[in-house]
């Protein structure tokens, strides 16, 4: 499945999915979220038990306050809406497959 870009009016209907969602919170000014951006799409056609989800915090701000996000990359996975995991910073791709794992 390709990789979903919610914004503020989609949101809430992008992590209410069947599937659990891994949402990259990041900015376009970022080095660590660029280097994150290619692990994320790798997985996302690798794995088909999940989602993946990213919001731009500069143009989502209201997004990024909502769930406490300071620092980018922030990744949180969500289970039938609601958040169940938070990593913050760049993660290789073991680290993140075991992070929608567990």
């Amino acid at each position: 499945m390709a990789i979903l870009h919610a914004t503020e009016s989609d949101f809430d209907e992008v992590i209410q999915s069947e599937k659990t969602v891994l949402v990259d919170f990041w900015a376009a000014w970022c080095p660590p979220c660029k280097r994150l951006s290619p692990i994320l799409k790798e997985l996302d056609e690798e794995l088909e038990d999940f989602n993946v989800a990213k919001v731009n915090v500069d143009e989502h701000p209201e997004l990024a306050s909502r769930f406490g996000v300071m620092s980018m990359p922030t990744l949180i996975v969500f289970q039938d809406g609601l958040p169940v995991k938070k990593a913050i910073g760049f993660r290789h791709k073991e680290a993140l497959t075991e992070l929608i794992a567990r």
